[in-house]
């Protein structure tokens, strides 16, 4: 949000008043840890009169975790604020205050605080001897709107809220913090636009807008830069970042009310970063492995019933296509019914035999929800009469007709609805389905009332929330630690707990294709570990050179799906006379070809995941997050790793042509056997390549004829070390008993020594040389 007109001025009916000087300093400590509280006026006090008729500010500095600053600025301290988000790893005793002549600092681990005393107000913030970032002259401001301020201060017009209704506000806070030279900004969610973010507008404020839009499902705010450190704005109602758009030396960020408050997260690396802030708002779960393999749907508004699934099954068999998941869109309920949780009976009479005869077929089954209740369904009534649906100011029920006519929303405040709805859930897991694809979210409206009284505003982001958590809750219940996953479009901060999500409605061209990458690697670097999207696109029919480039993508994501609105997504739907299987560029052989290579690839990318889980780092990373220090990475946005040693470059072309970069070092293409070394190359491929490397220093565990993902990964597998001088040790964890087998790799002159512990047998070979077996859990690996 805009608050100035240029440099000097404020725009017309904006008042500002700006945090002047640090006036008083105290250090205060208690069993929370140590405190600075600075009070800082808007106006340097000379004199007393000067104490007069001004607003005071007060700046309080606190550590929640080692490495982490929060500092919170409050104007009006009584007045009502909304609770920040779920600080899970949030642990006393953090933080080491001092104040003094000379200022007062905060020492949080490597990370320091230091306020100067006195005027031009300075928070800097620094560690091992070198300035983050810096808080300083007019850089904390609590700013009123007259009526008629040309200020886009409604998040209605700003970012696409669903209803109108509700008054803007007329106070705001608003904090700045200054970039460097060179300073770049990433994060805010999975957001489809640039994806480093200087010089863009953020409006934090989840919306249903597709991929094409500035509007996101997944509204983060919080950002890392590449400087080491994040910063996490605590605020679940709306939030504007104006990231280098306004005052273009500083990134600002600005909340309606009396108080604003962020968290400082030092790295020193991105990756670092990412560790310590999910250590703080909670690490995802570790999700099975059966996820990981090929999804496919029937669609959005397609006809089907168990003849059309059964048809597309075996035609996935006939074609010797893997398949993991079998997914049923919206219309496994009534037309006018969504969500009642009914299947229609009029296409699946005998929905309990029906998904016993998929698991019979070793398919996990997915269903997709939502969390409004349509008029029409049965369960309108009953959650109506029952106080379970979200209420306007005079008592009515909030309805209308988007997406479903008379459509209410499960108001999750309330205890006893979130225990209504997730006992829905529960009996549809007991009919026999596996994962719940958690639709919308975004929806949600400001002009109503909560059943606990919480702010709309700040209800509009936390709703998606509220709703995830209701289901994985049941899921994990149901399935167990460990094998509960949902399918979530939509997400605040504390989503990435709760894997996996996609990328929302694209569209079926190289364009939606290439910014769903860049929503993807954005959201990753917003905290979230797991992340998928619509193979081919959502949106049309893809034409088959975007459909086969695009499964080549998406097999090469930590989780794959074929999905679409208004046409099947089934491979051979996209050969036609001129494709031919015999020499691998039809459809079919092209979905084969990548669904078998992720297959092989399972126990390194099932271990990426349970990094994932314990770290919090992703399984798709930016290429930024990966290569601090490089900056040939820093803008890069159409490659990314794929765990730690696999980088994929899609191609985003029919005719195969594509650029893309290799750090230094070493890099072995995984699928042709090539060595290179770091630079920038531009080559064409056919359907069935794409730009695949494996990293110097990578050992690499795979199944070779894998036929599913969730096979025992320590069962005879292969291992695979590629050029460099490390040593390098590698875990192996089964995906059902979580045992883990270690595979060490000891370097010397023209080979190495694997060994497995505990032993197991298994077979190993140097990139490009020739397969031993091992003995005793050992095998020497010559060139």
């Amino acid at each position: 949000m805009k608050f100035t007109d240029g440099f000097w001025h404020t725009r017309p009916g904006v008042d500002a008043q700006y945090a002047a000087e640090a006036y008083d300093i105290e250090a205060r400590d208690d069993a929370d840890g140590g405190r600075l509280v600075v009070l800082a006026p808007t106006r340097v006090v000379t004199g007393r009169g000067d104490t007069l008729n001004r607003a005071l500010l007060t700046v309080t500095l606190s550590s929640p975790l080692e490495g982490v600053v929060k500092v919170r600025i409050e104007h009006h301290r009584g007045a009502r604020t909304t609770p920040g988000f779920d600080l899970l790893g949030a642990e006393p005793g953090h933080g080491v205050a001092v104040a003094g002549p000379s200022g007062g600092t905060l020492e949080t681990g490597p990370l320091r605080a230091r306020v100067s005393p006195g005027d031009p107000w300075d928070l800097t913030f620094e560690a091992d001897g070198t300035v983050l970032t810096r808080s300083g002259h007019k850089s904390i401001g609590y700013v009123t709107l007259s009526p008629d301020a040309p200020v886009a201060a409604d998040p209605a017009g700003v970012a696409g809220v669903t209803t109108t209704g509700r008054a803007p506000s007329s106070a705001y806070l608003h904090n700045q913090l200054c970039l460097g030279v060179g300073e770049l900004v990433y994060g805010l969610g999975e957001r489809f636009g640039p994806l480093v973010k200087n010089g863009q507008s953020v409006d934090i404020w989840n919306a249903d807008g597709g991929t094409s839009s500035e509007q996101a499902y997944k509204n983060v705010p919080f950002y890392l830069t590449n400087r080491g450190y994040g910063v996490l704005v605590n605020h679940p109602e709306h939030v504007s970042f104006e990231v280098g758009s306004e005052a273009v030396e500083q990134v600002q960020f600005s909340v309606p009310g009396e108080a604003l408050e962020y968290l400082v997260v030092y790295g020193p690396t991105p990756a670092q970063v990412l560790e310590r802030y999910t250590a703080l708002t909670g690490r995802p779960a570790k999700v099975p492995a059966w996820s990981y393999g090929l999804w496919l749907s029937t669609s959005f508004t397609t006809d089907y019933d168990e003849a059309t699934v059964n048809r597309f099954i075996d035609g996935m068999a006939e074609r010797d296509l893997p398949l993991s998941v079998f997914h049923f869109d919206t219309f496994w309920m009534r037309d006018f019914s969504w969500t009642d949780f009914e299947w229609d009976p009029r296409v699946f009479p005998d929905p309990e035999g029906m998904l016993a005869r998929l698991h019979e077929r070793g398919l996990k089954v997915s269903a997709w929800l939502n969390p409004y209740i349509a008029q029409r369904g049965a369960l309108f009534d009953e959650a109506s009469a029952a106080g379970y649906l979200v209420r306007r100011p005079d008592g009515s029920v909030w309805q209308w007709d988007r997406w479903q006519a008379g459509m209410g929303l499960v108001d999750f405040t309330n205890p006893a609805a979130r225990d209504w709805y997730q006992d829905k859930v529960r009996a549809l897991l007991a009919q026999g389905v596996d994962t719940i694809k958690t639709d919308f979210g975004e929806r949600v409206p400001t002009d109503v009332v909560w059943h606990d009284g919480s702010d709309p505003g700040a209800m509009h982001n936390w709703y998606t929330q509220l709703y995830n958590e209701a289901v994985f809750e049941v899921l994990k219940e149901v399935r167990g630690e460990g094998d509960a996953v949902v399918f979530a479009r939509s997400a605040t901060v504390g989503g990435h707990r709760l894997p996996v999500h996609w990328g929302g409605d694209n569209s079926s061209s190289f364009e939606s294709m290439a910014e769903s990458l860049r929503g993807g690697l954005s959201l990753t670097l917003s905290g979230f570990s797991f992340w998928s999207h619509d193979i081919g696109g959502f949106e049309g029919k893809p034409d088959p050179a975007v459909f086969k480039r695009w499964v080549a993508f998406g097999l090469m994501s930590s989780h794959s799906r074929l999905h679409g609105s208004q046409n099947y997504r089934v491979p051979w739907a996209f050969d036609d006379d001129s494709a031919r299987e015999a020499d691998g560029q039809d459809a079919v052989s092209v979905t084969r070809r990548f669904t078998r290579l992720k297959l092989e690839l399972m126990p390194y990318l099932y271990q990426a995941g349970v990094e994932a889980h314990e770290r919090g780092v992703p399984v798709m990373r930016a290429m930024a997050l990966e290569f601090p220090g490089d900056p040939a990475v820093e803008y890069l946005d159409r490659q990314y790793l794929l765990g730690r040693d696999l980088l994929v470059a899609p191609v985003f072309s029919a005719e195969g042509d594509v650029t893309y970069y290799l750090p230094a070092g070493t890099w072995t293409n995984l699928l042709t056997g090539e060595s290179a070394g770091g630079g920038w190359r531009t080559e064409r491929h056919d359907f069935s390549s794409l730009p695949l490397w494996v990293r110097e220093d990578a050992v690499l565990v795979t199944g070779p004829g894998a036929e599913r993902p969730d096979y025992d990964y320590a069962d005879d597998p292969l291992v695979t070390v590629y050029p460099g001088t490390a040593d390098r040790t590698v875990a192996v964890t089964h995906p059902e008993t979580g045992e883990v087998t270690t595979v060490a790799v000891v370097r010397s002159d023209g080979g190495a020594t694997v060994t497995a512990s505990p032993a197991v047998p298994f077979r190993a070979r140097l990139a490009g040389g020739e397969t031993v077996e091992a003995s005793g859990g050992t095998a020497e690996v010559r060139a």
